[in-house]
């Protein structure tokens, strides 16, 4: 047998064991993330039918919580503010043990003498997403019952959270952002265009109405008004930030280029940014704009797409999509546009770093005194 093959059998072997490892640790961490959830929910019941009622007294939870670490040197994650947590995670899904459809494990009576904590089986609801709600940590549970109050949005950021694995820091700029509230809500004919309603639904799904591209500062380039940047500037930012682009956007989208041209019968094409989207299997164009919306944009970008369908599009993908990105539009007026177009497209408004809240504005130096600040201090170095 030659040394070639024993190298390919050997890296075959590898390859195998390490997918089994990786596989094997991430159920494992999946399990421990559930127990570890299960354990806070009746941790939460037990202190929130103790210290509602005023049995325990004040500052009861500081002394539990001392007295753990005393007793389990090295415990960590049940600090007062963590068991106070608890309790308000209980207390938040408390509801899920009132419907009929929970099953609860009962711990028999001798066995609650010592331990008079049961826990939690959550319920397989049709529309509860049991899977999720195991998947994400307690960190991100406790960041969404703090930020969001009702059930329908909450679960929104659970499901989010879980299927595009968001760090807490994510999922936090993304509510910051009402992802929610954003979500569906962009102006576009997907249904007219799209022959398959599923597909249609799930276009719609993946774009926003508007996206914060807090990574571009307009004064830094040198502009007083969002409308002087140059449309290729602002191109030029995002291809240097391509990776907060996609993330703004969503996931599922890989970046295929800037620029890209097209030649259809000797006339050249060039679109601003294309991507690929994984869930629609669709090419995405992406035309920028520095201004509002002009009627004139989609039919610039209804072309584009059919020469993309044309000429790039591979026979398994979905037709292309546009998507029109400008600074301000008129959703009423932007369906009114679009609807008599043959390929699927949509608009979108977008904000940038200049257009944080004026508080956060007064926090921050003025970019001319941080620019003046750092050019003495490289003087005097």
């Amino acid at each position: 047998m030659s040394h070639s093959i024993v190298t390919s059998n050997y890296d075959n072997a590898v390859k195998a064991i390490k997918a089994a490892i990786l596989k094997s640790q991430y159920k494992a961490a999946k399990l421990v993330n559930q127990e570890q959830l299960i354990l806070y929910f009746a941790i939460g019941r037990y202190i929130s039918l103790h210290s509602r009622d005023g049995f325990w007294g004040t500052g009861a939870i500081d002394i539990i919580s001392e007295k753990l670490q005393n007793e389990l040197p090295g415990l960590r994650g049940f600090s007062a503010r963590n068991l106070k947590n608890m309790r308000t995670f209980y207390e938040e899904w408390s509801f899920l043990e009132s419907n009929p459809a929970v099953l609860t494990a009962e711990l028999s009576s001798d066995e609650r003498q010592d331990i008079p904590i049961r826990q939690l089986q959550l319920p397989n609801w049709k529309d509860f997403p049991v899977e999720a709600f195991f998947q994400i940590g307690f960190t991100h549970h406790c960041l969404i019952l703090t930020k969001v109050k009702s059930l329908e949005e909450r679960l929104f950021y659970i499901r989010l959270a879980a299927a595009n694995y968001l760090r807490v820091e994510r999922l936090k700029r993304d509510m910051e952002n009402d992802v929610y509230h954003h979500q569906g809500a962009l102006p576009n004919n997907f249904t007219q265009t799209l022959s398959s309603g599923e597909l249609a639904k799930r276009a719609i799904l993946a774009f926003k109405d508007e996206y914060l591209l807090d990574f571009i500062n307009v004064e830094e380039l040198g502009a007083r008004d969002i409308e002087d940047v140059d449309e290729r500037v602002l191109e030029n930012t995002i291809i240097q930030n391509v990776k907060n682009f996609i993330m703004a956007f969503g996931h599922d989208f890989s970046f295929i280029g800037n620029q890209y041209r097209i030649e259809v019968l000797g006339h050249v094409h060039i679109i601003d940014l294309l991507f690929f989207n994984r869930e629609l299997a669709s090419l995405v164009a992406v035309e920028l704009k520095t201004g509002p919306f002009k009627p004139i944009y989609l039919g610039q970008l209804n072309v584009y797409l059919q020469a993309l369908d044309d000429f790039v599009r591979k026979p398994h993908e979905n037709p292309s999509i546009g998507l029109v990105l400008c600074k301000s539009a008129d959703k009423a007026y932007v369906e009114y546009a679009v609807r008599d177009y043959n390929k699927p497209m949509g608009v979108a408004s977008y904000r940038t770093a200049d257009e944080m809240p004026e508080r956060l504005k007064k926090a921050l130096p003025d970019i001319e005194d941080l620019r003046k600040q750092l050019s003495q201090s490289a003087e005097t170095k």
